[in-house]
């Protein structure tokens, strides 16, 4: 039975039209990424970068470098949606994206992470198989046809980013909607819609809808009566958030994806009018590496249902320890702010001093280094190597307070915590980070409203 679901041969028009988009969308993100500054602000100017932990190896390219590697990757988003040596651009791309995604996390996004799943996960469809350079100078290539688990497979992963994204606005700073109102008053000088982003019903109906289309939209799409109608609400939904929270391509990659849910003849006719006609369907063929493909998809699936979930099983509260907070579709979800100073006692010299952050951080590191955790304990640890090198012994601690959502200051490290001394564990809770005394059972603790 999964056999002739999976591997039953369907129109490949949406994939094909996503391989256009995907790549057009790619490479104005890597573009964009140079003109707006991001690059400088992020992997040039920094001394050094915030990497995830366990991969400071991967640090930016010296000098001009990583303008030049955004380039390259902006050039292969072009390669990828002219359909231009198409294995290798997109595989080249996907090892240089997830590279990068590696190694700064001090402008975290999740779209970032769906860039590499996605990205990953086309590396092995046949999406140049039409409307491509490589379709028209290979005969051999052209197809009108894929293998149905190509277009549940990208559904899937929607299903899972959507869902766990609905689940985590489950909690009291979002149900009270204080955190919304919270996240527009930031927005108040914004032109013609500012006053009105500060309305408490208008914060009522986002946190409502933002629930709702999360938790529907996908369902919705596929079930053809209320396909039109979620497709209207995804384009009022994703450009509102375009609008207001400008956090770059994501919204239009969402609204790409929504090619995978029409009827693909609709497609076809759309964008590909002067291609090849439709496969016939029903038509069944079980590749001799079905076995390889079961094993991969388990396996891919079984890990995206299980790292969203993985902060249940740490002690206390992800939105104060934000351990298992990445990687979970956890999106718009908390405003973190924090005050904290720095002490190197010298045990080689015998000395005591204040760290001055700004030799060593830019703003938006430091912006980062007051509220999370991990950071604290990264910057430790380059103060230690730094005096290291200098064949000096220290100890660093923290004076660190962080509020969460605009509420009271909590003390986050114990002030008696030599953090050059404890480690940092990615699947259970870090004990030198102390508890919060609001972590109550409803959750109403809080999360930059980073996306």
């Amino acid at each position: 039975m999964l056999d002739r679901f999976l591997f039953r041969k369907i129109d490949n028009a949406p994939l094909i039209v996503f391989r256009v988009l995907f790549g057009i969308l790619i490479s104005l993100e890597c573009y964009g990424a140079i003109l707006t500054g991001w690059v400088k602000r992020n992997l040039v100017t920094p001394q050094f970068t915030f990497s995830f932990i366990g991969f400071e190896w991967l640090q930016p390219l010296p000098g001009w470098g990583m303008y030049a590697y955004f380039l390259v990757m902006g050039t292969l988003g072009v390669f990828i949606a002219l359909g231009y040596k198409y294995r290798y651009s997109i595989i080249a791309f996907t090892l240089m994206w997830f590279s990068v995604y590696l190694m700064q996390k001090t402008a975290y996004n999740n779209h970032y992470y769906l860039l590499v799943l996605i990205s990953g996960m086309i590396c092995f469809f046949p999406a140049q198989r039409a409307l491509s350079i490589d379709a028209k100078t290979q005969p051999e290539v052209r197809s009108n046809h894929m293998y149905a688990l190509v277009k549940w497979a990208i559904v899937l992963q929607l299903f899972i980013v959507y869902t766990y994204a609905a689940l985590a606005k489950l909690y009291g700073d979002w149900l009270d909607f204080s955190f919304i109102e919270l996240l527009f008053k930031g927005k108040k000088d914004y032109p013609l819609v500012g006053g009105l982003l500060q309305e408490p019903f208008l914060h009522k109906i986002v946190g409502i809808a933002g629930i709702v289309f999360d938790l529907f939209i996908v369902p919705a799409l596929l079930w053809k009566p209320s396909r039109k109608l979620a497709f209207i609400a995804a384009i009022g939904f994703h450009l509102f958030n375009s609008i207001i929270f400008q956090i770059g391509i994501f919204p239009y990659l969402a609204l790409a994806f929504t090619v995978f849910f029409f009827e693909a003849q609709t497609i076809r006719k759309l964008f590909l009018p002067k291609q090849l006609p439709s496969v016939i369907k029903g038509y069944i063929e079980v590749p001799s590496y079905k076995n390889a493909v079961y094993g991969l998809l388990i396996g891919y699936f079984l890990i995206q249902f299980l790292l969203p979930v993985r902060h249940y099983f740490i002690k206390d509260n992800v939105l104060w320890t934000e351990e298992g907070h990445r990687m979970s579709w956890r999106m718009m979800l908390r405003s973190r702010h924090g005050n904290i100073s720095y002490k190197v006692i010298n045990h080689t010299t015998g000395n005591t001093e204040l760290v001055d952050l700004d030799r060593y951080l830019t703003k938006s590191q430091k912006n980062r280094i007051g509220a999370y955790p991990d950071f604290i304990w990264q910057f430790a640890q380059r103060l230690k190597n730094e005096y290291a090198k200098k064949e000096q012994e220290i100890s660093v601690y923290v004076y660190a307070k962080v509020s969460i959502n605009g509420k009271p200051y909590q003390t986050i490290i114990a002030p008696d915590t030599d953090l050059t001394k404890v480690s940092w564990n990615h699947f259970r809770h870090n004990e030198w980070i102390l508890p919060s005394v609001q972590n109550g059972p409803s959750g109403h603790l809080i999360e930059s409203a980073e996306p």
